[in-house]
């Protein structure tokens, strides 16, 4: 401890070490001083504490000469309590640097969480991000765990980790779909709520940060974690799965969460940030600071109208870049994140910092277009650049298959990427993020098997999820054994998955939709670390899968939408019929009588569209056509009639006269 501590300069936030010693930088305009509080490798003794000798602004900084990685602090932040103002500072409470880029494991001090400076050296071997242009992604939607945790292929003592999701058995089965982006589930250190830990449940998904910038410790190996430098080795396993993820020619994508934290609502746990200077750290309503604005229903709302939470914010984007070689990020209720004081703004200062930024100005960025407070609907809203998840077409393609209630025109403009949502603000059609199936709600398989919710062993008498699923279990709640009903399943989950995969924008798959996995009905699996949320790669649907493989292959073989908005009329590339080959007009397209069609692309493909159980003749253009694709999945001619289904074929030639 031959330490010195000095005023030194601000630099990022955090604690870094710069080869003479550890620089300090810790945010807060409202506290009179900040101590920094110095234990012992295990975090259990304290040793020492100093204030923080610097102040330039609103940061607080130190230089400890001498100290270097390993060293493992808390802080404590004095200032006034007082709830009429929004301050909730408590002096002898020991707080976890909301920077820290390694969480020691709590002491016998409840809540005590302490940080270790850190100096990693990776090898990356000449790793290249793949870079695929948004017109060419295919988004696959998984959890680190729940994907190899019942692999039977991958070691067992790798399922359910990095190392696992790292494994070749694991990526040829994203190769074998041309999946060219995984979009994973928070890797972020969480904490499980008390609420959940009271019932023996654990916050599966992990929307509930505590460490922005530390991959979350339970996913990794256990061989990992048991490392005397298990800290390092966490990393280095996240690192060998982003390069191994990259060598494939796969993207990876974090789903990351900075519209709330894990400290919640007035009754949570202060661990950091509330300590530090809650009133700058989050939106408190104007006529009782005392409490928190929550247009995240998770009980606080970060306040991204601040300059230093959105150089926070960004610090924490560059790292994960930077260091951790990720290629994008999938930001969870998005809407908090350009929320002012009269609303949204597109301008917002967190979309600006991310698009003049030299790292960060070309990764992929996708919203989670809402939020639960008020005017938090905002799909279509958002930058140029960015990519938006569009629950406008999850909604019209479950209603238009499953539930009969959407029309054709809905249903079109949907598959021709949502014109009406992203044309008039310039947007791509890539712009539109289309799936049917997410993490949050029924999986592919329970869509059709399920009318209701069944979420009991989440413990909130189900009341929990989303109870509006535009879903039918088509007459027999969950599984049956009754042929006819199942057929149809099958069928609807092909139509299904073909719409996504043929729809102008850029498809997302949720995990297991191609496998035909089920949850038994819980559309809320958020707290379901178990076979209720995990893959069961010994019950796969083999011809589902095949399906969902070929689908794919056409789409990047054939590119039916391409990738530019379409010329409507007569001369364009598009051109609707009804299932008599006579052009749609303006009635037809909203007859829900009559919702059969078919669309004529190029005049070289055709898709056609039946969503009813009865079969229909569809008059064809002259030609010679082959079937490519058919959700009934059997072999059929072009001209045999289609129930329930999507059908899409290629003309192979113009028949003349004498050919008749």
């Amino acid at each position: 401890m031959n330490w010195a501590v000095e005023s030194g300069r601000p630099g990022p936030m955090g604690a870094h070490h710069d080869g003479d010693g550890v620089r300090f930088t810790v945010f807060s305009a409202h506290a009179t001083s900040i101590e920094v509080c110095v234990f012992d490798s295990a975090g259990a003794q304290h040793l020492a504490s100093f204030a923080l000798p610097g102040r330039s602004g609103d940061l607080f900084h130190g230089f400890l000469r001498g100290a270097g990685p390993g060293l493992v602090y808390g802080l404590r932040a004095h200032g006034p309590w007082d709830l009429a103002a929004g301050h909730r500072f408590e002096p002898g409470r020991l707080l976890l640097d909301p920077a820290a880029r390694e969480i020691v494991d709590r002491s016998n001090a409840a809540a005590d969480f302490k940080a270790r400076v850190i100096a990693d050296r990776y090898d990356w071997q000449g790793d290249q991000p793949p870079r695929h242009a948004v017109d060419d992604t295919i988004l696959y939607e998984l959890h680190v765990a729940g994907f190899t945790r019942l692999h039977p292929l991958v070691p067992a003592s790798v399922r359910g980790s990095y190392r696992g999701l790292a494994h070749p058995q694991a990526i040829d089965h994203l190769k074998s779909l041309g999946v060219t982006a995984v979009s994973l589930l928070p890797v972020q250190q969480h904490l499980d709520e008390r609420r959940l830990v009271e019932r023996g449940l654990v916050n599966y998904w992990g929307y509930n940060t505590l460490g922005f910038f530390c991959p979350e410790p339970r996913l990794a190996s256990a061989a990992a974690r048991s490392m005397a430098d298990h800290g390092r080795a966490i990393r280095d396993e996240f690192r060998d799965m982003v390069r191994a993820l990259h060598a494939a020619g796969i993207e990876v994508i974090l789903d990351i969460v900075f519209n709330h934290s894990c400290e919640s609502d007035e009754h949570g746990p202060t661990l950091s940030w509330r300590g530090l200077d809650n009133a700058s750290w989050y939106r408190l309503p104007i006529d009782d600071r005392g409490r928190y604005v929550n247009h995240t229903g998770c009980g606080n709302t970060l306040n991204l109208q601040h300059p230093r939470v959105v150089q926070f914010v960004i610090e924490t984007l560059r790292y994960w870049v930077l260091e951790m070689h990720v290629d994008g990020f999938r930001f969870d209720l998005a809407s908090v994140l350009g929320r002012g004081d009269h609303g949204f703004d597109r301008h917002a200062l967190f979309f600006e910092a991310i698009a003049s930024d030299p790292v960060l100005g070309d990764i992929k960025c996708i919203a989670e277009p809402w939020d639960v407070g008020p005017g938090g609907y905002q799909l279509g809203n958002f930058p140029a650049g960015w990519l938006e998840w569009n629950d406008r077409f999850r909604d019209a393609v479950r209603r238009y298959w499953i539930t009969g209630d959407a029309d054709r025109g809905e249903f079109a403009r949907r598959l021709c990427g949502s014109a009406d949502v992203f044309e008039s603000s310039g947007r791509a059609p890539a712009a539109s993020v289309n799936f049917v199936t997410a993490h949050d709600g029924f999986t592919l398989r329970d869509l059709v098997s399920y009318a209701q919710r069944h979420n009991e062993a989440n413990g909130e008498e189900n009341r929990d999820g989303h109870g509006e699923n535009f879903g039918s279990n088509l007459g027999f709640e969950g599984d049956t054994d009754d042929p006819a009903i199942n057929a149809r399943r099958r069928r609807l989950q092909r139509a299904l998955l073909a719409t996504v995969i043929l729809a102008q924008g850029t498809p997302m798959l949720c995990a297991g939709s191609e496998l035909g996995h089920t949850q038994q009905g819980n559309n809320n699996a958020y707290c379901q670390d178990n076979d209720i949320s995990w893959l069961n790669w010994l019950q796969v649907d083999t011809d589902l899968l095949s399906f969902c493989r070929e689908a794919l292959r056409l789409r990047g073989s054939l590119r039916p939408l391409a990738k530019d908005w379409y010329a409507a009329g007569p001369q364009g590339r598009l051109r609707w019929f009804a299932i008599d080959g006579t052009a749609l007009d303006s009635a037809a397209w909203h007859d829900r009588t009559m919702r059969a069609f078919f669309v004529l692309i190029d005049e070289k493909l055709a898709m056609l569209f039946n969503p009813d159980s009865v079969l229909r003749e569809f008059a064809l253009p002259a030609g010679r056509w082959r079937v490519l694709l058919d959700t009934a999945q059997s072999s059929v001619a072009a001209g045999d009639p289609l129930a329930a289904g999507l059908r899409l074929l290629q003309r192979e030639s113009v028949r003349h006269e004498s050919d008749q």
